[in-house]
């Protein structure tokens, strides 16, 4: 970091406009920018772990209660099985093209490559402020869980937790990797322990209690008529749980957002990828089927909406067996799931944000680097930002808080349908170009069909979101903007970008394939780690 070459990296010079460094960067993939001034300091264990606990917190532990509600215990589990296998898809997409590619910013910049620089730009944008709105909405569900506990004023502890972000976000990579890895082995413990909790109260073996089985599944029933009546009313109950899972799944996307910091991550990324998927499809999978067994669907309580353990299906389940003290472990894991999301999307809005400064689309202050290779402009601006968690203490503003929330609910789709149409368009310049997709570092000759097959998918779920708002009295302007505002502000910024740059739509013969294998073939860090009887023993990230 002290090379006198990259000075003017880490702040000197960045004051001659946005596009210089993009003209500067456009010939290489892997910028000197990233390689320089980036530390790789998140192992192999540390991504994995990343991706598991950002797939893993309130949409599990909260948020399955309302999917049974909705859907009936067998209509949540087809939900969760059809947004689990374009999970898969999406991974599988993410890792072909992350280890070709593996820059920082992940599928924001392989737009930019693949599909058009002002498409880049727009997703980018759009990632960015989903994930400065996020840290903030993440840290006032925090104290919305602290206050199960306490009534202490709500802005204290989101001053504790904005300073505690923001040292865990300035420090070394590695720090929020371990920080990450140590949270995320928390949730492992807890899902696989409620889910052995939930096996032993429905089997029969809390004293006193019935033997469950599959005794909600016949009555009331495998499914639930929502909204209409019949089998389309157990349809829409479906369809709703659709919504439930993607935003249950939402994170196993940031794998790869941190690519230059991570060690051989054409090697890493892809396993990762492969493995991640598997694991957390398994947890929600067998959450779903054992919540679906302990707790009836007409139950009153899967309605609760205090944010808290209170409405958790496990703790349900739970109290009605007179186990008491689930509620306050699942609420403290719940806590640290909130404040692992908020890091997670710090670590995801900084390094977009500083992919498109490497690009010409943000100011070039953002290139800024601490001596440890910290983005440390593009971390202060978001921890500026997230101070908009004392809007919270305010009803009013609470209520400007939540539009401003609003704007971004459906950026997971737009984020997943990019990722694959990434993928496609990569797979369709090689056989352009006459070069094997073999030569990638990691391809699977089935993921153009499952890619296509995701693409659809989330355009569809992206366009049939809000479908509750357009049925007879369910109207609701809330609902409709939260459903729908994220993809006309794409377009808008797309074609606004598109107009003043004049971009063009980048076609196959033009996709770098040939030097992309050649960096790749160069690239030092491209080694698989020496391997050891612990990894090969360890399932969670061996």
């Amino acid at each position: 970091m002290s090379d006198p070459e990259i000075v003017s990296s880490h702040g000197e010079g960045l004051g001659h406009g946005w596009e210089e460094k993009g003209r500067a960067n456009s010939t290489q993939i892997v910028t000197d920018e990233e390689d320089r001034n980036l530390t790789r300091g998140l192992a192999q264990r540390h991504i994995q772990l990343i991706a598991i606990a950002g797939a893993i917190g309130t949409g599990l532990f909260l948020g399955l209660g309302s999917s049974i509600a909705t859907g009936g215990p067998l209509g949540s589990l087809l939900g969760y099985v059809f947004v689990g296998a374009i999970v898969c898809a999406i991974q599988f997409a993410l890792g072909e093209v992350s280890a070709f590619f593996p820059v920082t910013g992940s599928f924001v910049r392989h737009a930019e490559i693949l599909i058009d620089p002002a498409y880049g730009f727009a997703i980018g944008w759009n990632v960015v402020y989903g994930a400065f709105v996020s840290v903030p909405s993440e840290i006032s569900a925090a104290v919305v869980l602290i206050q199960y506990w306490t009534d202490l004023n709500a802005a204290i502890w989101i001053s504790i937790l904005l300073v505690i972000s923001a040292v865990v976000a300035f420090l070394f990579v590695r720090v929020y990797g371990e920080v990450e890895f140590a949270l995320a082995i928390l949730k492992i413990l807890l899902v696989v322990g409620v889910i052995l909790m939930g096996l032993v109260i429905d089997l029969g073996g809390v004293s006193g209690q019935p033997r469950l089985g599959f005794h909600y599944w016949k009555d009331p029933g495998p499914f639930v008529e929502y909204i209409a009546t019949g089998s389309w009313g157990r349809f829409l109950g479906f369809w709703a749980v659709l919504t439930n899972a993607v935003y249950s799944f939402s994170g196993v996307e940031s794998l790869a957002m941190a690519a230059a910091e991570t060690q051989n991550p054409r090697y890493n990324i892809p396993k990762a990828c492969k493995k991640v998927f598997i694991r957390i499809t398994l947890f929600y999978l067998l959450a779903v089927l054992i919540v679906g067994m302990l707790v009836s669907s007409q139950d009153q309580r899967l309605n609760d909406e205090s944010g808290t353990a209170a409405q958790s299906p496990f703790v349900i389940a739970a109290s009605d067996a007179g186990i008491k003290a689930v509620p306050h472990i699942i609420n403290a894991v719940v806590l640290s799931s909130a404040f692992s999301a908020g890091n997670q999307s710090i670590l995801a809005g900084t390094r977009t944000l500083y992919g498109l400064a490497i690009k010409g689309h943000a100011p070039k202050i953002f290139l800024r680097t601490t001596s440890w290779g910290v983005p440390y402009m593009c971390v202060a601006l978001q921890i500026a930002f997230s101070c908009l968690a004392y809007l919270t203490v305010s009803n009013t503003a609470l209520t400007v808080f939540y539009w401003l929330l609003d704007l971004t609910a459906a950026g997971v789709l737009v984020s997943w349908g990019t990722i694959a149409f990434n993928h496609i368009r990569l797979l369709q310049a090689f056989k352009k170009q006459g070069i094997s997709p073999t030569e990638l570092p990691w391809h699977n000759w089935w993921t153009i069909y499952s890619s296509w097959a995701a693409l659809v998918s989330c355009i569809i779920l992206l366009l049939t979101g809000g479908f509750t708002v357009f049925t007879r009295g369910k109207w609701d302007p809330a609902n409709f903007v939260a459903s729908y505002l994220d993809i006309p502000l794409v377009i808008l910024a797309y074609l606004g970008y598109k107009m003043i740059r004049r971009t063009k739509f980048v076609s196959l013969e033009e996709i770098p394939l040939r030097q992309g294998l050649e960096e790749a073939r160069n690239d030092p860090h491209n080694c698989p780690p020496p391997s050891s009887k612990w990894s090969r023993l360890n399932i969670l990230w061996g």
